[in-house]
């Protein structure tokens, strides 16, 4: 994938040609606008209402609403020099322990890779925030925007997070009032073994986007001539007797507990295949 950004790190007096690239991206189905009467693809042309006709995309500019109606136009030379320095550098201007930072902050991800001159010290680099704990806080400017952004370090090498400013983060509202809880000592204890028999490694290849598979079943059986059943779902109520729920959740877990560690076993399903072929 193309950079989308070039530049340099720098900490101190080092710094350090790299470039990012995007680190995830949404994977989702998308629909098109038809028209209802002939199930044609509906366009958006840029139009012009003064004029009434489609304009071409170089006769597009960039305006600033100040009043009703009323703009204030830029070329794109004019943006370009207003541009700040983290344009093109990123200044580290502090390093905090990465434990301290609240994901809450973090908007989107992007892989930092160093440039060919750049390659003995961006490993310093990564391994000195690697073994110490440290990440990064520094500035830079893309999309028309400056960001606050986290230098991390992971396994394999530097990403960087653009970050929310404190005032995009929205109000905490209808998160309760910690005064008011009261939370008896069994109540805890069940719920801590709870959380500790549903414990385990984190594998993000496990989890799946179930409504974009039905979504994709759905077009498949379409597109054949066939009809697909509604995906069943649970019917929940609030639970009125926490104790009896939290015994009933152990409960269920230890049922299933042994036919967990069943699969477990190496030669298991191997061994229930021939028992098949033998029946």
């Amino acid at each position: 994938m193309a950079p989308i950004w070039k530049g340099y790190i720098s900490f101190g007096l080092v710094s350090v040609p790299i470039s990012l690239t995007p680190a995830a991206r949404s994977e989702r189905i998308s629909f098109h606008q038809l028209h209802s009467v002939c199930h044609t693809r509906l366009k958006q042309p840029l139009f012009c209402p003064h004029c009434n006709r489609i304009v071409e995309r170089s006769e597009v500019e960039k305006g600033y609403e100040y009043t009703k109606d009323q703009y204030v136009r830029f070329t794109p030379e004019e943006l370009k020099k207003m541009e700040p320095a983290s344009a093109e550098a990123m200044e580290i201007a502090e390093f905090v322990k990465k434990d301290e930072i609240d994901p809450l902050y973090f908007d989107a991800s992007y892989y930092v890779a160093p440039g060919e001159a750049g390659v003995h010290a961006y490993h310093l680099l990564h391994e000195a925030m690697q073994e110490s704990g440290y990440a990064g806080i520094a500035k830079v400017t893309m999309h028309n925007r400056e960001y606050t952004a986290i230098i991390r370090a992971r396994q394999e090498g530097l990403v960087l997070h653009t970050m929310f400013y404190a005032n995009e983060i929205r109000e905490e509202k209808g998160l309760g009032d910690k005064e008011k809880r009261e939370v008896r000592g069994q109540e805890k204890t069940l719920a801590l073994q709870l959380i500790k028999n549903l414990a385990g490694p984190f594998h993000p290849e496990k989890y799946h986007d179930a409504y974009q598979e039905e979504l994709q079943k759905l077009i498949d059986a379409r597109s054949q001539g066939k009809t697909i059943h509604a995906v069943p779902h649970k019917k929940l109520a609030p639970v009125i007797d926490l104790m009896a729920a939290l015994k009933q959740s152990l409960d269920k877990q230890s049922a299933q507990e042994p036919k967990r560690l069943i699969r477990s076993v190496p030669g298991h399903e191997e061994s229930r295949r021939k028992r098949r072929k033998a029946s």
